[in-house]
């Protein structure tokens, strides 16, 4: 895995920790007959996922473990496009990629909002801020997502289409236009436009299916025109498992004090147990999206079943609407 992790990051830290939640409600994608015979004349892969109606999973949101949080250039969840990279590791999943990335990001000096394969998209960074992902300009502009190496056709081009529709979500979702090597653009383009890395991933892994980023573009515009055309888009780092809006997520403080850790709590039948090997940082800001009383004490949820209780919020900042 050392040739996609070596990454000088050259990003400005805050202190801030990252937050996710569980499975958002997804917006299928229908195919069009138009985009169909379009897509059949320049691409067998987006071909086969038309003609085998292959629908992009649901995207699953989890707590990262990266807590050098930072806005964009031009401000936090104002980012200008979407990177796609691709891992470079045979085999390895995306949750495997998850599991890596997770304790190795202080070493390696790396870190990307999603990890997509043909089964999963797993978004482990609120994409209102930056990651260490392609250089510093790259990294202070774009979100960035990996795709996973799979074996077979199939598994391809289930994963190229989730990796689409993760690109045109997140540009639908911050009012981003789609604009074919401006706001989605591959780790090649960021190398040749900032000089800050020499990656030239996915171009090398997509030829060896046949595949290329024009291709990866027509079903990105598909994704993204379909979105836009839908009012059921969730949109944001929000989800509430009920498919409510962004705008019933809330951000929390937790408290500063003598550890460095805020213990978190995982409820099962009706019974808070505390997490032993998750916590947040003292002083960080997490997203929630509901409360719950167990025994007389008010948690928040700001992961998928992980809460935080009352007596460890120092700060609501933006309450739950």
């Amino acid at each position: 895995m050392v040739s996609k992790k070596l990454i000088t990051s050259l990003a400005t830290s805050a202190t801030l920790a990252s937050v996710g939640f569980a499975t958002v409600g997804q917006v299928v994608p229908q195919l069009g007959s138009q985009v169909q015979t379009t897509q059949a004349a320049t691409s067998a892969i987006n071909d086969y996922i038309n003609n085998n109606n292959i629908k992009p999973v649901s995207i699953q949101y989890r707590a990262g473990t990266f807590n050098k949080m930072f806005g964009y250039e031009n401000g936090v969840g104002k980012p200008e496009g979407v990177v796609i990279h691709e891992t470079a590791t045979p085999g390895a999943t995306a949750e495997n990629e998850v599991s890596y990335f997770s304790w190795s990001w202080p070493t390696t000096q790396t870190y990307v909002h999603a990890f997509v394969d043909d089964k999963e998209i797993i978004n482990i960074h609120s994409a209102d801020y930056g990651v260490w992902g392609a250089g510093q300009t790259a990294n202070s502009k774009y979100i960035q997502v990996e795709l996973c190496r799979v074996n077979t056709t199939d598994q391809f081009a289930r994963s190229v289409a989730n990796q689409a529709y993760y690109a045109a979500f997140r540009l639908v979702q911050y009012g981003l236009p789609f604009t074919p090597g401006k706001t989605v653009l591959s780790h090649n383009d960021v190398s040749r436009m900032y000089k800050e890395t020499n990656h030239t991933d996915p171009v090398g892994y997509f030829a060896q299916w046949g595949y290329s980023m024009d291709q990866f573009y027509d079903l990105v515009g598909k994704y993204y025109n379909q979105l836009k055309d839908s009012n059921t888009n969730n949109g944001g780092n929000a989800n509430t498992n009920n498919g409510n809006q962004a705008s019933n997520i809330g951000i929390l403080r937790v408290k500063d004090g003598s550890k460095e850790y805020i213990s978190l709590y995982s409820l099962n039948n009706d019974t808070m147990s505390r997490i032993t090997n998750r916590a947040l940082g003292t002083g960080t800001d997490w997203q929630m999206d509901q409360t719950k009383v167990v025994n007389g004490t008010k948690y928040y949820r700001v992961a998928t079943n992980e809460w935080v209780p009352e007596s460890s919020v120092g700060q609501i900042i933006k309450p739950l609407a």
